[in-house]
């Protein structure tokens, strides 16, 4: 993979040529910080880990939400410490297959998970709306 970044001004970035369109700034509300695009890839990636195995699975998921908190060390590097992703999901589904495709992404197929510090805390909850 390759891909690149272009300053625009202030500490406002661009993606370059030959990636999808994607800003950042380190203080405007309305373009995504590099920590809130990290809580964004955590949350993509293991919503499209639970999507795809419920799928497989045959499961009726008709809708999927996930939500972020997380807490970030007072000084720097203000890395996250914790991350608390709630999952709301709509569809037949037994809560233990939730639970067991969350564990599965968690532990062995969420690769942005796995390319973060081995001390962030991550807790998930559940709610299932039929």
């Amino acid at each position: 993979m390759s891909l690149s970044l272009t300053w625009q001004h202030g500490l406002h970035f661009k993606s370059g040529p030959g990636g999808p369109p994607i800003e950042f700034e380190s203080s405007d509300p309305n373009v995504l910080s590099p920590m809130q695009a990290l809580a964004h890839a955590v949350m993509a990636c293991m919503s499209m880990d639970v999507v795809h195995i419920l799928q497989k699975g045959r499961h009726d998921l008709r809708g999927l939400t996930v939500s972020f908190e997380g807490e970030r060390a007072p000084e720097p590097p203000k890395r996250y410490t914790t991350m608390h992703l709630r999952f709301e999901l709509t569809g037949d589904v037994p809560e233990e297959v939730v639970t067991r495709a969350l564990a599965l992404s968690h532990e062995k197929y969420c690769s942005v998970w796995h390319s973060l510090r081995k001390d962030v805390v991550l807790t998930t909850s559940v709610t299932i709306r039929p």
